[in-house]
């Protein structure tokens, strides 16, 4: 566990808290998301970096956000620069987005297939998955032809190898052993 997961961990909590008492998790989880994507930005981190005080920080930031930023968002925005912790965005929207995850009991799977799937193809690996994790399922669907064949499944800790590459790569393991 990173120092910055430690750091984000209560801050993600208590946006998560104060959206789910509001009943704003989608909108918390867009501003989260878009000041994620602000933090990680080269300049952004150069004035992170700079040693600005935290009301010049706050307000760097905010302008950057403009209108994607509620109230409250700013309040987050404002908090987190006075304590120094507005690098550990990207870890806060994670935790967020995990919390988010859990409480609406969804998860997200990566699918990487061979060729592209078809959507009775996607129907039958989304409900197969769901009844496995007893969750909802969103399906982020890649093409990787080095696979030749079959598809690699990655949701949370699971993964699942059915292609090609992965069974050669396991029979040459075998064979090596």
């Amino acid at each position: 566990m990173s120092d910055m997961t430690t750091i984000a961990r209560p801050y993600a909590k208590a946006a998560f808290d104060f959206a789910v008492e509001k009943g704003e998790l989608a909108q918390w989880a867009e501003m989260l998301t878009f000041t994620a994507e602000v933090a990680t930005n080269d300049t952004i981190q150069d004035v992170l970096d700079s040693g600005y005080a935290a009301e010049k920080l706050t307000e760097i930031f905010i302008s950057v956000c403009g209108e994607q930023l509620n109230e409250f968002g700013q309040n987050l925005i404002k908090v987190m620069a006075e304590n120094g912790r507005l690098k550990a965005l990207p870890d806060v929207c994670d935790e967020f987005l995990f919390l988010k995850n859990e409480h609406e009991k969804t998860i997200d799977a990566e699918v990487t297939s061979a060729v592209t799937l078809d959507d009775s193809q996607l129907a039958a690996i989304s409900a197969k998955l769901e009844e496995r994790l007893e969750r909802k399922v969103k399906l982020n669907c890649s093409v990787d032809e080095t696979l030749i064949a079959g598809v690699v499944i990655r949701a949370g800790d699971l993964v699942i190898d059915n292609s090609v590459r992965g069974k050669l790569n396991r029979l040459s393991d075998t064979l090596q052993s």
